[in-house]
């Protein structure tokens, strides 16, 4: 044994916050108080949405919304548009902060009905996904931001394939949602709310039962997340870009850097 062997230790992943492993998919009531009166009449007048595609939405059983992520008000407007209750992943953040700050973040994110998840990947990340395939097997909806992140410059960034991933174990289909104007309405890193009119494009459910046997196929899963990505850059009329979001905030790239490529459609 070398000594760089025998200095070697075992990774250890960190503890779960027990915050992360509840499950609050079930929680309807508060859902609903934000979305018919505490924050849905508002945003509608300040921000009048047109909603296109509301009857690719099937009216029964389990499906996974995927759509772009441009501001951190995205997961309001889509919710509104859509008439049955839809369960999204929010970063773990906002269920583990400290204070008031965090103490609000958490009432208010697990009251909405929420699922975290820890981008950072490990057991709460697999947690998040297990939560979001519980809510699909009792026929609900759920939504997911394929990128992973909000796009940093307006762009659409290459997909991860979690959501390919939920979609095969699941069987379930995918419905991509183009989200326009939000980022007019609450831009990046930014707290000044601006009034500003939002479009939300529903597609046509997307079908990926002929994969259904594949699950764990690195190659099937990237194929999914580039058709689903396709779909959402075609609705929300975003340039593409063959990159991942979270790389190019970390890179602190400029816009227009990057490839510039289309997804293939499968």
């Amino acid at each position: 044994m070398t000594t760089s062997q025998a200095a070697a230790k075992p990774e250890v992943e960190k503890p779960v916050h027990k915050a992360l492993t509840k499950d609050y998919s079930e929680r309807t009531l508060w859902y609903r108080a934000f979305k018919h009166v505490l924050i849905g009449p508002a945003l509608n007048l300040l921000c009048p949405s047109t909603v296109e595609g509301v009857e690719n939405i099937p009216s029964s059983g389990g499906a996974l919304i995927a759509y772009n992520h441009l501001s951190a008000t995205d997961w309001l407007f889509v919710p509104l548009a859509v008439p049955r209750k839809v369960t999204h992943v929010a970063k773990s953040e906002y269920f583990t902060g400290t204070g008031i700050k965090g103490a609000f973040q958490r009432w208010f994110f697990s009251s909405a009905g929420q699922v975290p998840i820890d981008r950072s990947g490990g057991d709460a990340s697999r947690a998040a996904l297990e939560s979001l395939k519980k809510v699909l097997a009792k026929g609900n909806l759920a939504a997911i931001f394929p990128e992973g992140t909000r796009s940093p410059d307006g762009r659409l960034y290459k997909g991860k394939t979690g959501a390919a991933r939920i979609v095969l174990e699941a069987k379930v289909p995918v419905i991509p949602v183009g989200v326009i104007g939000t980022d007019k309405v609450l831009a990046p890193d930014s707290a000044k709310f601006h009034p500003h009119p939002v479009t939300v494009r529903i597609g046509k459910p997307l079908d990926f039962s002929r994969f259904y046997d594949f699950v764990g196929n690195h190659y099937v899963e990237r194929s999914i997340a580039d058709e689903i990505m396709y779909e959402i850059m075609r609705l929300s009329g975003q340039e593409y870009v063959d990159a991942y979001a979270t790389r190019k905030k970390r890179s602190g790239g400029e816009k227009g850097s990057g490839p510039k490529t289309t997804p293939s459609a499968a």
